[in-house]
């Protein structure tokens, strides 16, 4: 069966207004899925990703981090880790997810992609549904899903920001890291129908200068596009993230007293006191069926 683009997003609006109504305590009890995305690489995303996570779970939260740049893993390289399989494995049928899932710090689970493979870098139907079937077993274990997307605008970028709750949008002050975030955006809105942004912008000398890039998103988006884009707040430009990243520490646990690390624990609290907009029924099972379903047949 061929569905066209409308009919599919139609099914995608319908399947994120599910569970509104849902009671208060499924709500507190629901998983939270956030893809973390970039317009383009360079931008810090994945350091974003992996300093968040660790600051969520300090603060008490079960996270699951899904490394969803199956061509060129970073997430088990930043915390350290050297799993010996990976997504790419479980897609080629030679090992579950069980098999798969690593530990990282804090209680941290990862589910690692591999590097300098080609052949998962769009996932067809099948593989979806492979997924779906070993992420069901998990039901509702985590609070929050953070998804490490691939920079830039491929298949699989479009594909998991889609199937998301939410979209959080990295970039930094550089001219060029906006363009392509608002690429990004564009393309996400105008194809995929996608309206709400969350966006954080990395690397900034004060606050003031990702303020700017704020009011200069949201200018051309109000002009141009019909969306909505929320500031999560801004992360420091500072030397020690170097070090973190040759040592294979997240700064937060190297150097947690430092500005950028208080930067991350307030990212983090940001996003866990912020009320989702719908609350899928059944969670991570929820989440991934839509997934299956939002992505069409591949």
């Amino acid at each position: 069966m061929n569905n066209s683009l409308s009919s599919v997003q139609d099914q995608a609006n319908t399947l994120r207004t599910m569970g509104t109504d849902s009671e208060s305590s499924a709500t507190e009890s629901a998983t939270r899925v956030y893809a973390i995305t970039s317009g383009k690489g360079g931008v810090g995303k994945t350091a974003v990703v992996a300093n968040t996570a660790v600051a969520m779970a300090k603060a008490d939260k079960k996270v699951l981090i899904l490394d969803a740049d199956l061509g060129l893993a970073n997430i088990d390289v930043v915390f350290g880790l050297a799993p010996k399989f990976n997504l790419n494995h479980f897609f080629a049928g030679s090992q579950d997810l069980s098999s798969i899932l690593v530990d990282g710090p804090h209680g941290i689970k990862i589910l690692p992609a591999g590097s300098g493979v080609q052949n998962f870098t769009r996932l067809d139907s099948s593989q979806k549904l492979r997924l779906l079937d070993g992420l069901d077993q998990m039901h509702n274990d985590f609070d929050f899903v953070l998804i490490d997307t691939e920079a830039g605008i491929s298949e699989n970028v479009t594909y998991f920001n889609t199937a998301a709750q939410e979209i959080l949008v990295v970039t930094t002050p550089d001219p060029t890291a906006i363009t392509d975030a608002y690429a990004l955006m564009k393309l996400l809105s105008t194809q995929y129908h996608e309206k709400r942004f969350n966006l954080v912008v990395n690397q900034v000398q004060n606050d003031n200068e990702a303020l700017d890039v704020y009011r200069k998103l949201t200018m051309v988006s109000n002009r141009y596009l019909d969306i909505s884009i929320d500031f999560l707040g801004s992360i420091p430009a500072e030397k020690q993230m170097t070090d973190a990243i040759r040592k294979q520490r997240v700064i937060v646990d190297l150097y947690p007293s430092s500005k950028i690390s208080t930067a991350f624990a307030n990212l983090a609290a940001t996003i866990c006191a912020e009320q989702p907009v719908s609350t899928p029924k059944g969670g991570v099972q929820f989440f991934w069926k839509r997934l299956l379903d939002i992505g069409g047949r591949g």
